[in-house]
């Protein structure tokens, strides 16, 4: 069994001390993703651009653990505000409608005012 701790140089993995994955054998475990950029360690006010930056950075984190968004089997959502969730639809079907992951959403607080919404995702490898 081999095990891979994926990072993307940001900060918050230093500090909290996480992996923004763990590569166990041929599944992926990608951590709650916010809209961040990091390369700019800028986060948009609109919803809509945090949802289209949360796969960005999902999809630059599963390519480094060799696998794709087709290879995600599970998906969880995290909003403050449940309401918001409905407008993030087309975002999130321009990026998993084919693949159909199962799913989860929860409301619940995030770690900074500025987030609106935090994606993680499970992938398994098909290689």
């Amino acid at each position: 069994m081999t095990k891979q701790l994926i990072n993307s140089g940001s900060v918050f993995e230093e500090q909290i001390g996480y992996s923004r994955a763990v590569v166990q054998d041929n599944w992926v475990f990608v951590s709650g993703t916010t809209g961040y950029n990091y390369d700019t360690m800028t986060i948009s006010e609109d919803i809509l651009e945090q949802t289209e930056q949360c796969f960005i950075n999902i999809k630059t984190t599963l390519e480094k653990a060799g696998a794709s968004l087709s290879d995600i089997v599970r998906v969880t959502y995290i909003l403050p505000k449940a309401s918001n969730f409905e407008c993030c639809w087309p975002v999130l079907k321009k990026y998993l409608g084919d693949v159909k992951p199962a799913a989860t959403m929860l409301s619940a607080g995030l770690a900074n005012e500025k987030m609106k919404i935090e994606i993680e995702v499970t992938a398994l490898k098909n290689r």
